[in-house]
C-alpha cells in the first residue's frame, strides 16, 4: 500500500489501509525528520481525537516516535487539533502528531503533521516525510522505550491560551447563550469549560466513534436532526465544531445556517474596520469573493492559495498576515496561533456579537448590506476513477463556454478548474482527502448557485 498525503495530513480506511503496520511506516518517516530537527532534544507530542481506535493509534504511534530516542508527550485524553499545534509552539517541539481524520466518514482515521512554530506542516515538510517514507525498511526495530513517553494534560494548556485571546467576561456579561454540537468529536465540553454550564447547551457531546453514521463535517446536509434541536433550545446561536474541532460552522438565532465564508469575512470586516488592524490576508482558492472586496476597501493585501490550510500556516509564518482560511470551515487568526481553530473562531464570533450588541443574523445583514449578497454551496460526487477523468477532460483548458445557463467571462486553474460567470463562479475540483470530486458554486443568488451545481453534477 502506497500511503498518499492529501491536502492536510494521510487519512485512510481503518483496517484496510489504515493498519498498525502503515502507521508504523509514516511515523518512522515522521520519526527522520523531527530527528533532523533543531528542537529535537525537547520531543514531540501526540494528540488524538474520538474516532474509532484514536487513543490506540495514538499511543502506539508514541511508542514508535520514542524507539527512535525521540521524548514524546502524549495526551491524556481527547484533544482538538490546534492543541496539538499550540503544545508545539509553547513547548518548542520539533513537532507533533494529531491521529485524526478530521470531517471524513466514520470508517476513516488519520495522522495529520504539526509544526514546531504552532500550525500546520508545510508543504516542503511533508515533501520530505514522503521522501523518508519510500526509504523506511518495514523490518526496522521499534520497540518502545517508555521511559521517553509522558502522559501530558495538552488540554489545559490550550484552555488557558484561549482564556488569554478571548473576552470571556464580556460573552458571559452579555448573557449570551450558545448551543455547542461538538458532532461527537475533540471539541465537546471545551466551550461549556470557558463559558460555564449555564451558558451552554451540549449536542452530541459525547463518544460515539460511528458518529450517527454522518460525516462530522459542520456543513448543512449533516446538521438537519441539530437545526430542529436548536429550534427548541432557544438560544441565541449555535457553534459547530468538526471532528476534532479546527473547522467551523454557526446558526443564527433563526436557526439558518452560516458558513465559513460569511465568517470569515464577518472577522475580517470587524478586524481591519473596527478594530484598525493591519496586515495582509491569505485565502484558498474556494473562498469566497467578498473577501477580496473587504481587502480592497481596506487596502490590504490579499494571496490567493491552493486548497489545504498548510498553505495558509506557511504564509501565516512567513509574512504580516492577519488572517487566513478555507472553504471548508477553516480559519485562522495569526495573534492567536497560525493555525485554523473552530473552537476560537466560534469565541471570536460570540466576543465581536457581544462587543457590537448585535445578532449573527445582523452581523450577516450588516454585511450583504456594504459589501452585497452571496450564496454558496457545494456538492460532493461520489465518483469511480474513470468517472472523475472524464469529468476532467470536459472541464480542463477552459473548454466550457457557460454553466448553468451562465456566460463563462473567465477561466483558472490554481487547483482544479474555476470558471467565472456575471455574479459569480464554479470550482470543479478532485478531493485531497477522500475519493471524490467536489463542485463548489458562489453566486448572486440561490437559484443560480442550485443551476450552475445541477449542471455540474450533470457533467459526470
Amino acid at each position: 500500500m502506497q500511503v498518499k498525503f492529501g491536502t492536510d495530513g494521510w487519512r485512510a480506511i481503518i483496517a484496510q489501509d489504515f493498519t498498525f503496520d502503515n502507521l508504523k511506516l509514516v511515523t518512522l518517516a515522521a520519526a527522520d525528520y523531527f530527528l533532523d530537527h533543531p528542537f529535537r532534544a525537547n520531543g514531540v507530542c501526540v494528540g488524538y481525537d474520538t474516532r474509532f481506535m484514536s487513543s490506540e493509534f495514538a499511543a502506539y504511534t508514541a511508542g514508535i516516535l520514542s524507539s527512535c530516542g525521540l521524548r514524546v508527550f502524549l495526551s491524556d485524553g481527547f484533544v482538538p487539533s490546534p492543541a496539538v499545534s499550540l503544545y508545539c509552539r509553547e513547548m518548542r517541539l520539533a513537532g507533533g502528531i494529531m491521529i485524526t481524520a478530521s470531517h471524513n466518514p466514520p470508517a476513516y482515521n488519520g495522522f495529520k503533521i504539526k509544526a514546531s512554530y504552532g500550525g500546520s506542516a508545510l508543504p516542503e515538510t511533508i515533501a520530505l516525510i514522503e521522501k523518508n517514507l519510500a526509504a523506511v525498511n518495514p523490518q526496522r526495530p521499534a520497540a518502545p522505550r517508555n521511559r521517553l513517553i509522558e502522559k501530558t494534560d495538552i488540554r489545559s494548556t490550550y484552555l488557558n491560551h484561549i482564556k488569554q485571546h478571548i473576552n470571556l467576561d464580556l460573552i458571559r456579561n452579555s448573557q449570551l447563550t450558545i448551543t455547542h454540537n461538538a458532532m461527537f468529536g475533540a471539541g465537546q465540553n471545551i466551550i461549556t469549560r470557558l463559558l460555564g454550564k449555564s451558558a451552554v447547551t451540549c449536542y452530541h457531546c459525547s463518544l460515539n466513534p460511528g458518529f450517527m453514521e454522518i460525516n462530522p463535517e459542520p456543513i448543512p446536509r449533516y446538521i438537519g436532526d441539530f437545526i430542529d434541536f436548536f429550534t427548541e433550545s432557544r438560544t441565541d446561536a449555535a457553534i459547530i465544531s468538526d471532528g476534532d474541532a479546527d473547522r467551523i460552522g454557526m446558526l443564527d438565532e433563526n436557526g439558518s445556517f452560516v458558513d465559513s465564508h460569511k465568517l470569515f469575512a464577518i472577522i475580517l470586516k470587524y478586524l481591519a474596520e473596527e478594530k484598525k488592524q493591519t496586515g495582509e490576508v491569505a485565502k484558498t482558492y474556494a473562498l469566497t469573493d467578498i473577501i477580496d472586496r473587504i481587502c480592497r476597501k481596506n487596502n490590504l493585501a490579499l494571496h490567493l492559495l491552493p486548497v489545504g490550510f498548510k498553505h495558509v500556516s506557511k504564509l501565516m509564518t512567513t509574512r504580516d498576515i492577519l488572517m487566513g482560511g478555507e472553504e471548508s470551515g477553516g480559519i485562522g487568526v495569526t495573534s492567536y496561533l497560525p493555525e485554523r481553530d473552530g473552537i476560537f473562531i466560534g469565541l471570536l464570533m460570540l466576543e465581536i456579537m457581544a462587543t457590537k450588541k448585535q445578532a449573527l443574523s445582523a452581523l450577516v445583514e450588516e454585511l450583504f448590506n456594504e459589501y452585497g449578497s452571496f450564496y454558496y454551496d457545494r456538492i460532493d460526487l461520489h465518483t469511480g476513477e474513470r468517472q472523475k477523468k472524464a469529468v476532467i477532460a470536459q472541464v480542463t483548458g477552459g473548454n466550457l463556454g457557460s454553466v448553468g445557463g451562465q456566460k463563462v467571462t473567465g477561466f483558472d486553474d490554481l487547483d482544479g478548474y474555476k470558471y467565472h460567470f456575471e455574479g459569480g463562479w464554479l470550482l470543479i475540483r478532485p478531493s485531497g482527502t477522500e475519493p471524490v470530486l467536489r463542485l463548489y458554486c458562489e453566486a448572486d443568488s440561490p437559484e443560480k448557485v442550485e443551476t450552475v451545481l445541477h449542471f455540474a453534477a450533470g457533467l459526470a
